[in-house]
């Protein structure tokens, strides 16, 4: 176990700061929630800041699908 939080009676967490330092999770990421059977898989999606937005214009190609692989963290 990688380590381990408590849900307050609000159902809010932290995430442990060696987890935070590890994936570079900053204030205004997204948690993404997906089930794996019974397990929960969270995943880590980046906020857009102005230099990914940049980077977009400046590529060109098509702009839907820049947004799609932005939004899926650059993948």
């Amino acid at each position: 176990m990688l380590s381990e939080t408590r849900v307050s009676s609000k159902y809010q967490t932290v995430v442990p700061s060696k987890v935070r330092k590890e994936h570079s999770i900053e204030p205004g990421d997204v948690l993404q929630w997906e089930y794996k059977g019974k397990a929960i898989l969270i995943k880590v999606r980046k906020k857009v800041v102005l230099d990914d937005i940049k980077g977009i214009i400046s590529a060109g190609g098509d702009a839907v699908e820049s947004k799609k692989r932005v939004q899926r963290g650059g993948k």
